[in-house]
């Protein structure tokens, strides 16, 4: 745990230190970066094999890798069917975890206040901007609530945890859907900018008063208060790893062209309503066929022998038939 508390306090790439040779490149999300550093420091003892990982966002993720700069690229907004014949490339979900809303309020506890999901839509349309609101208060009535204004926090880069996290409010915010919409990047109405899961979670911490959103992983490791939330069923849930697999039960992977599959707000009295899988981006006739393979063993070993490690960070790991989809897709698709 200690490896990975140091390199995400730090935003470091996964492994840009002498020790690891860069044998496997790979740049994009910030939502998977807890978990892919520490397969990656795992994978280095068990093999003497690296891995580069640069957690730079969804979007210059995808970016990268059709530039060919990397051998892979990693996205929390998986691309349609169509972009990907476009770019020639596959697409596989990795991992599965929780967005949650942290909050810098001084008294509260993690999991003790709850927001749903017209509240923080209407926090971050900047119609609701004072902690003690009448929606807030509604929803917290043994919460002793300041009546400071709100900072609002948000992501200033292109990122897949954006992409959840504006999909959710659309589909429970109609004046949401219709003004901003849901991308890696929108026209956010109120907030202060950070970059990746890691600056919202430095923001968070040193801003009293604020509100954000982060990959669960980095709520826990920076112990950041996160809220509870009231689900699609009106449920009030905690962000907790069956809350997760609740949500992700419901996921038809077999039948999603490119595994296009969004997982938030999903049915289920116990699903947590902003659960999101994370992607793996490669061509399907690589460059370098050598740094293609070797980065294919390295997944394959993820997911044979990384699921503890994924549990113990709380992510989600992928059930063992949509592995062996992904296997096929594997050989099928990727050119060695």
């Amino acid at each position: 745990m200690n490896f990975v508390k140091a390199i995400v306090a730090a935003g470091l790439v996964a492994a840009s230190t002498s020790a690891f040779a860069a044998d496997i490149t790979g740049a994009g999300a910030t939502f998977p970066f807890p978990i892919y550093s520490k397969w990656a420091d795992a994978y280095k003892k068990e093999t003497g094999n690296g891995l580069n990982y640069q957690s730079i966002g969804s979007g210059g993720g995808i970016k990268q890798i059709q530039a060919k700069t990397v051998t892979f690229g990693a996205t929390d907004a998986p691309l349609k069917a169509e972009q990907l014949e476009k770019d020639g490339l596959v697409q596989w979900p990795m991992v599965m975890g929780g967005i949650v809303p942290v909050v810098n309020l001084e008294g509260v506890k993690p999991g003790e206040m709850v927001l749903d999901g017209e509240t923080l839509a209407n926090i971050y349309l900047g119609k609701i901007t004072k902690w003690d609101d009448a929606a807030i208060k509604k929803l917290n009535p043994s919460v002793k609530l300041p009546s400071d204004a709100i900072a609002v926090v948000r992501r200033s880069d292109g990122s897949g945890t954006t992409f959840n996290f504006t999909y959710y409010l659309s589909e429970v915010s109609a004046d949401w859907k219709s003004k901003v919409g849901s991308n890696t990047a929108v026209e956010w109405p109120v907030g202060v900018g950070a970059k990746g899961n890691e600056g919202v979670s430095g923001n968070i911490s040193q801003t009293k008063n604020s509100i954000g959103y982060v990959e669960y992983a980095y709520a826990k490791q920076n112990k950041l208060t996160y809220t509870a939330m009231v689900n699609k069923t009106g449920k009030t849930v905690q962000p907790t790893v069956e809350a997760f697999q609740a949500a992700a039960a419901n996921a038809d992977w077999a039948k999603a062209p490119g595994y296009y599959v969004i997982l938030a707000n999903q049915q289920g009295e116990k699903s947590w309503p902003m659960t999101a899988a994370t992607f793996i981006l490669m061509h399907k006739e690589p460059t370098d066929k050598a740094a293609s393979a070797e980065a294919i063993k390295f997944f394959k070993w993820s997911f044979e022998k990384g699921d503890k490690m994924a549990e113990e960070l709380d992510y989600i790991p992928m059930p063992d038939n949509v592995v062996k989809l992904i296997e096929k897709t594997w050989s099928s698709d990727i050119k060695s």
